[in-house]
């Protein structure tokens, strides 16, 4: 006697497919969803209950699910390479729908505010990256501009490219924004030191520097809110 019912040997009412067609997407579960992308699971088990334990082992946190290679994924039976890859295309795809929701000239008032548009693009890198968000008198985006990759400092996040980059799209407000892979939220003394010479740089050329923000997973380091600007 067969113990695991192939997903189109349940009742109609409960395959993905079927139930995104009837109710919508909003009314499947995370391992439903993505139980469609990869269409099968194993002998042993469903798409479905294969996709519940693999969210499991991410404590059903998509966010850890996207951190995953396609080697990690690749070690679960009844997912192959091409499952693995549509599921990082996935979650890749989600991770740019994020931030182009926020790009249509995001307003960013606040250190959350910059956080928010920033982490999409750094919730998965394993090195530093450093950006120079660039804005208008009230505080809208203008131009986002990676100026350093690697470990960050006067050298490698050149304050010349922010400044002349500032300049060419008549920015008067500057933010900075750089990422601790490390999930440490705490600034160095690098950090400091580079912070203390954009603030000069940018008061040289009539720019407000509004703020130097540190990313790290779920939380961030703002140094206007800590005082030190």
């Amino acid at each position: 006697m067969k113990d695991k019912l192939n997903i189109n040997e349940w009742s109609e009412e409960d395959r993905p497919r079927e139930k995104l067609e009837r109710l919508g997407a909003s009314a499947l579960s995370n391992a439903e969803l993505l139980a469609i992308l990869i269409g099968s699971g194993s002998p042993e088990q469903s798409a479905v209950d294969l996709m519940k334990g693999i969210l499991n082992d991410c404590n059903n946190n998509l966010n850890t699910l996207g951190k995953m290679t396609s080697q990690q994924l690749q070690r679960y039976k009844g997912m192959g390479p091409a499952k693995a890859i549509t599921i990082l295309a996935a979650c890749e795809l989600g991770k740019r729908r994020s931030a182009a929701h926020v790009e249509e000239r995001p307003h960013l008032t606040s250190a959350s505010a910059i956080y928010e548009y920033m982490f999409p693009k750094m919730q998965d890198l394993d090195v530093e990256e450093a950006w120079a968000l660039l804005m208008n008198q009230n505080k809208k985006l203008i131009k986002a501009i990676r100026i350093g990759r690697g470990g960050i400092s006067e050298t490698s996040a050149d304050i010349r490219i922010i400044l002349r980059e500032a300049l060419l799209c008549n920015a008067t407000i500057v933010a900075f924004v750089h990422n601790h892979p490390s999930g440490n939220i705490n600034p160095s003394k690098q950090d400091d030191k580079l912070t203390q010479s954009i603030k000069e740089a940018c008061q040289t050329m009539r720019l407000f520097f509004m703020d130097h923000v540190i990313v790290t997973d779920g939380v961030y380091y703002s140094y206007y809110e800590a005082g030190k600007l």
